[in-house]
């Protein structure tokens, strides 16, 4: 594990929060994302909201995790996005 120890154990569920502007297809590209690193996600595990102004969205994907590296690899992918703002 590359001298870390993980406190989760695999598989769990887990939540991964990703922020981008509500006006640039950001949702349908970080569900694109997802999928390419959880193939069975379950749309009904995803979570958006816009911010008051309705400038900004937060999407939330609980995901199945089998892995640090998976989860490590997802994380890089939604944050190179270019419509990504932040990931949690």
């Amino acid at each position: 594990m590359n001298g870390r120890q993980s406190a989760l154990r695999f598989p769990c569920e887990f939540p991964v929060k990703a922020m981008g502007r509500s006006d640039s297809g950001f949702e349908a590209r970080a569900l694109e994302i997802v999928r390419r690193h959880v193939p069975d996600f379950e749309p009904g595990k995803m979570r958006a909201a816009a911010s008051r102004e309705g400038n900004y969205l937060s999407v939330t994907f609980v995901i199945r995790a089998v892995s640090r590296e998976q989860l490590d690899a997802l994380y890089r992918d939604l944050s190179a996005c270019e419509d990504t703002l932040m990931v949690l």
